[in-house]
């Protein structure tokens, strides 16, 4: 774990993988993980659960201290733009076709 940090409706984090690692293992381990680490802590009194689906990108050695302040300003971040307005931004950033009705709940 090299970053990790969000706001109400989302999280980022920063992760060094070797490239057999199963990506959608190791989302599904650490959503598993952190529900159970909720509950445990009673951190909310209702059920958490997370929602379905993942965003994943990928970035180069040389871009990890950007992505890192870009992580742990994201308070500062979203004064100024929506999660759903970041994520797409990005997914055209790196040129990923993509269907609005499949993309998260964004709610509202």
């Amino acid at each position: 774990m090299l970053a990790i940090g969000g706001i109400e409706d989302h999280i980022h984090f920063l992760i060094g993988i070797r490239p057999s690692c199963c990506l959608s293992d190791l989302v599904r381990e650490i959503k598993k993980s952190s529900i159970e680490f909720i509950k445990d802590q009673r951190f909310t009194k209702f059920n958490f659960r997370w929602q379905e689906g993942y965003g994943a990108f990928s970035y180069g050695h040389s871009q990890v201290d950007d992505v890192v302040k870009y992580i742990l300003r994201q308070k500062e971040h979203h004064k100024k733009h929506t999660f759903k307005s970041e994520y797409t931004t990005t997914l055209r950033k790196f040129e990923i076709e993509h269907d609005d009705r499949y993309l998260f709940d964004f709610g509202g």
